[in-house]
């Protein structure tokens, strides 16, 4: 009878419970979804401003040379989603920009055949991600000292190999339609930016290892616990940003024709602004790759858009970084906003 009794308890409270267990999920999707929502409705607004202020932002050359130009950064953006997210940070990439630029000029005037320059580039962007990823894994080192450093020798490198002058690279090299060419009306850089963004939102959504990255920047404490090896994990995370960087240093060696030790200054900023405007904390647990596309088409349009509006170069990076700051800061409040609610 007791027995009964408690089975008709259960029964009457289980719709109670299913209802607080759906109102708590649409909070988590809201808390998850909020910052996204917001970084689209500031991106379409800064759309809708330049297009009303310009009378060539909307079209079809300038579109498709915002697609472009972007599309190094997008590149590096989406690795470094799943490096902010994992509580990391890595402040090397312009550098690394810049070394794989360098080099791959030095490398096709000695007569090295592209495919493989591209190879061996590819190949240093994993090498360079390695060893920054083995200190800060392995050895305990802070990622924003370990990159820090990264920055500052690497960036050395590229100026020691082009001794602070521009390589050309040989228009007629078929490695400049890395950056140049065109397929079905669309520039070849978005079309490896698009592959590249598929494949990143596939890992970081679908896979053990993007849950892995997730749970790391979340507790890594717990996730070791578990039987994860967080600090291999941790190391490839660092190897993805690299090669990321590697592949928009071609890219953009391609896009200029020549390579250059002063390439990608101030890129690492663009990158981590681009991640955290689209809603990726940087205190990790938590990121999204749908919100960095709009974070950095947002930095891209920006740019161009206040090119477009004849403004004074030494007045827009000014207006681009306040524009940043307050688009950031209304994320943090809407966020912050969203956990109080719960």
């Amino acid at each position: 009878m007791i027995q009964a009794t408690g089975s008709a308890q259960a029964s009457l409270h289980a719709p109670a419970a299913s209802a607080r267990v759906r109102q708590a999920t649409l909070r988590d999707r809201f808390v998850a979804n909020g910052s996204v929502a917001s970084i689209a409705i500031f991106f379409a607004l800064v759309c809708v401003f330049f297009t009303l202020s310009t009378d060539a932002f909307l079209s079809s050359p300038n579109l498709l040379n915002i697609v472009r130009q972007s599309a190094p950064l997008l590149i590096v953006a989406a690795a470094m989603t799943f490096v902010i997210t994992t509580g990391g940070i890595d402040l090397s990439v312009g550098s690394v920009l810049a070394l794989v630029c360098a080099l791959s000029a030095a490398l096709l005037q000695a007569g090295i055949p592209w495919p493989l320059v591209i190879l061996a580039m590819l190949a240093l962007g994993g090498l360079v991600g390695a060893v920054q990823g083995f200190f800060i894994a392995y050895e305990g080192i802070p990622a924003f000292i370990v990159t820090l450093a990264g920055l500052s020798v690497i960036r050395g490198l590229a100026l020691l190999i082009t001794g602070g002058y521009s390589i050309p690279i040989a228009p007629d090299s078929p490695f400049v339609v890395m950056g140049r060419g065109w397929f079905l009306g669309v520039p070849i850089p978005a079309w490896i930016a698009l592959a590249a963004l598929v494949l990143a939102w596939t890992v970081f959504n679908q896979t053990r290892f993007g849950r892995y990255v997730t749970g790391i920047g979340a507790n890594a404490e717990a996730v070791r616990r578990a039987g994860v090896d967080t600090r291999r994990t941790v190391l490839m995370v660092y190897v993805i940003s690299s090669l990321a960087a590697a592949l928009a240093g071609i890219i953009l060696a391609g896009r200029l024709g020549s390579g250059s030790s002063n390439s990608g200054q101030g890129f690492e900023l663009e990158v981590i602004a681009a991640v955290v405007l689209g809603g990726t904390s940087l205190f990790g647990g938590r990121g999204t790759l749908v919100g960095t596309v709009l974070g950095a088409l947002t930095v891209a349009v920006i740019a161009n858009g206040l090119i477009l509006s004849h403004m004074s170069p030494f007045l827009t990076p000014i207006i681009t970084g306040c524009i940043i700051l307050v688009a950031i800061w209304l994320n943090f409040r809407l966020f912050r906003g969203a956990v109080r609610r719960r």
